[in-house]
């Protein structure tokens, strides 16, 4: 990176980590915790770890919040899990309530701003036996839960996420279990959007009447999409593309309407997508405070291949899996750029696309913005010397907060950065074979180990920059080394 002066960032920027719920915290037949649709999900996703026990978070938050301490945070973005909370309907477990109340203290006493998300994938197995996301019954239920939260949590919390990438839970609902017991995908997805939607309108709605300085906002995986080529084709498909993956729910959360795109496409497609009298006035009243991205890649669009309908396919084992990309006949195509590194699942390495997300996301609403995911995913185990030494993970972490930097020098308003993950945790497709953390938790796929934390060397240089407030970026890794010798080793933080 070659810039004639570093970024600076703002004063009471926050600076943290992010999690979910069931994918960190283990523990799914404890403290009253019910099964969910993802528990089922994950134990499809052989040869990988299911989450019932993942990093163990459950049982270990308070040694992870002294790390989220030590290391300098002042954010840490996280799910409640809502099959924790909410035993059956209308029914609140008091366990669940305490789990939480426990680790929001821990956190507020460590100085550590909370920025919890209420609904990451969990959705408990009593919901789904109802009807799930497909009845709107579930629309009074989740009321019901999001105003539980703000009761018990909303004095110390104050930033709230709704769904965590609704996009993405539509876009790849079969690859997220969301599709389950779904018969037809390509339509139904439609009207499940929709409850989905009325859904984040009701926490937003109870949010704002509920939590005195309270703020919400929508949680979108914002992959940015560059046309292929000059064509003007191209340049046709990669709008497309944006409109069918990202646009149209930004515009919805934003706006409160649905853009006159996808009301073409659903005609089209002779798609009724279950809009009931009275939604779109209740609607209008949910107006976001702010927006959270995960933006983690890019992707190219291209005029697409005639006669191929076929859903994205994500890389999984192996030193380089990987993607299959989408094609929608008549609409857009995705492909491969050349012209940017790939990790070893096939996922472009891109951190200009983090200037280009927060860029576009600015120009079209207008609205702050706080990074709730980004990372690098990687295969890691302990070395000879007991420690992960991870300078890709350094590299794509110092390259893409550098561009949050231009871009709030750019002109856009961004209040904190919280990649993904604080510790090693299940991912959704690959197990605890993607380790994504700042902090490595000693288990595998195979063998649970004894699930001790151990700082990589990421941790150590984030601390070094966030500790400086984004000044300090450890160019010459001499600098953040000898940093590193203020820190205790792993066994004195147990």
């Amino acid at each position: 990176m070659k810039h004639l002066t570093d970024p600076v960032f703002p004063e009471g920027f926050l600076w943290g980590a992010s999690s979910s719920a069931w994918q960190v915290e283990g523990g799914v037949a404890e403290g009253g915790r019910v099964p969910s649709v993802i528990d089922e999900n994950s134990k499809t996703k052989k040869p990988f770890a299911d989450d019932s026990i993942t990093a163990d978070h459950f049982h270990h938050y308070k040694e992870d919040v002294a790390l989220m301490k030590q290391c300098g945070f002042t954010s840490y973005r996280f799910a409640l899990a809502w099959p924790r909370i909410m035993s059956a309907p209308h029914t609140v477990n008091p366990q669940g309530i305490a789990f939480y109340d426990d680790l929001i203290n821990e956190l507020v006493d460590a100085g550590i701003t909370p920025i919890v998300t209420l609904y990451h994938y969990d959705l408990p197995m009593w919901a789904y036996d109802m009807g799930g996301w497909g009845t709107r019954e579930i629309i009074d239920e989740f009321d019901f839960y999001v105003r539980t939260c703000f009761e018990h949590y909303g004095d110390r919390v104050k930033y709230w996420l709704a769904l965590n990438e609704q996009n993405m839970q539509i876009i790849y609902g079969e690859h997220l279990g969301v599709a389950r017991g779904v018969r037809d995908w390509f339509k139904d997805k439609w009207h499940i959007n929709h409850i989905m939607n009325m859904c984040h309108c009701h926490a937003v709605i109870a949010c704002h009447d509920m939590v005195p300085g309270g703020k919400i906002g929508p949680v979108p995986g914002y992959v940015p999409i560059y046309p292929a080529t000059g064509n003007p084709q191209d340049q046709i498909a990669a709008m497309n593309a944006e409109e069918l993956t990202e646009k149209v729910w930004n515009d919805f959360d934003v706006f409160r309407e649905y853009n006159t795109f996808i009301q073409k496409y659903w005609r089209e497609n002779d798609i009724d997508p279950g809009i009931m009298d009275g939604d779109m006035e209740y609607a209008k009243d949910a107006k976001i405070d702010f927006i959270a991205v995960n933006c983690y890649r890019s992707d190219m669009g291209k005029q697409p291949v005639p006669g191929i309908n076929r859903d994205l396919k994500f890389a999984h084992m192996g030193t380089r899996g990987e993607m299959v990309y989408s094609n929608y006949e008549g609409i857009y195509a995705l492909d491969r750029n050349p012209y940017v590194e790939r990790t070893d699942w096939d996922w472009h390495i891109d951190p200009v696309s983090m200037r280009y997300a927060l860029r576009y996301m600015w120009d079209h609403y207008h609205l702050p913005m706080v990074i709730t995911e980004a990372g690098f995913g990687a295969h890691e185990d302990l070395g000879p010397d007991g420690q992960i030494h991870d300078p890709y993970r350094i590299d794509y972490l110092r390259d893409y907060i550098y561009n949050v930097g231009l871009a709030i020098e750019d002109g856009v308003e961004v209040f904190g950065f919280n990649p993904w993950s604080f510790t090693d945790l299940l991912s959704t497709g690959n197990g605890m074979a993607k380790r994504y953390g700042l902090v490595f938790v000693n288990t595998t796929d195979d063998d649970v180990r004894d699930l001790r934390r151990v700082p990589k060397d990421s941790y150590y240089w984030y601390s070094k920059l966030i500790k400086s407030n984004g000044r300090e970026w450890g160019k010459d890794m001499t600098e953040w080394r000898d940093f590193t010798k203020q820190f205790p080793r792993a066994s004195d933080a147990d």
